[in-house]
């Protein structure tokens, strides 16, 4: 996972307001950009407000803690990072098409020995091409992007809180999260919808201290 932009790009609103959107790119790759507008997330409510969003999503992002975990989201200046590296495309489809500003997210860590829900983040960006593709040298180089045409899209995510820890055997112990989509059968994806009333009772059990 991910490591903030240091970049910062003026970008005019439909709604008439300049903001900036962070992405490292020079100005001549941004001119080159998918036209897609990209806002930032000073004051969430405000922007729903304005561009009068659709009610508040929920959604589960998972990160494995020894590439980025939620103490490492903790320590990043303004505690905001660029959720990179999403390779599937129902995941990337989810960041690119349906989140939206002050979306929440159950941070969890995933691939570890012991998985679960961890913290909280907000979504602050709507989802812009993602620059690993572009990178020859990494990992998450995608050969068959071009800045024309990016393939792989990610959202910038800010704290909200970290948690105890909620595992997911702890989860599954719980008949009100039995069709939860993470907690499915098969499931693997990296991004998963959750819906309010799941929403709402996993805040509940997080809330709750541990049973010894």
């Amino acid at each position: 996972m991910c490591s903030e932009s240091d970049h910062l790009e003026p970008l005019v609103q439909e709604t008439g307001l300049t903001t900036f959107a962070g992405g490292p790119f020079s100005q001549s790759q941004l001119d080159r950009r998918s036209q897609r507008p990209r806002r930032t997330c000073l004051d969430a409510a405000f922007w729903a407000a304005v561009t009068r969003y659709p009610p508040m999503r929920y959604w589960l992002m998972k990160s494995e803690p020894d590439v980025f975990s939620i103490d490492d989201l903790g320590r990043t200046r303004g505690k905001t990072t660029a959720w990179w590296g999403v390779r599937n495309y129902q995941a990337r489809n989810f960041m690119r098409d349906q989140m939206q500003l002050g979306d929440q997210a159950f941070f969890y860590h995933s691939s570890c020995p012991q998985p679960g829900v961890i913290g909280i983040v907000q979504v602050c960006t709507l989802a812009y091409p993602d620059a690993t593709q572009f990178d020859p040298t990494g990992e998450y180089y995608d050969p068959a992007a071009t800045l024309r045409q990016p393939r792989w899209f990610n959202v910038d995510v800010k704290l909200v809180r970290k948690t105890r820890l909620l595992q997911i055997q702890q989860m599954r112990q719980h008949p009100e999260l039995a069709d939860m989509r993470v907690l499915q059968k098969g499931n693997r994806l990296s991004i998963t919808p959750v819906e309010a009333r799941h929403w709402k009772f996993v805040v509940k059990l997080l809330d709750k201290p541990p049973r010894n």
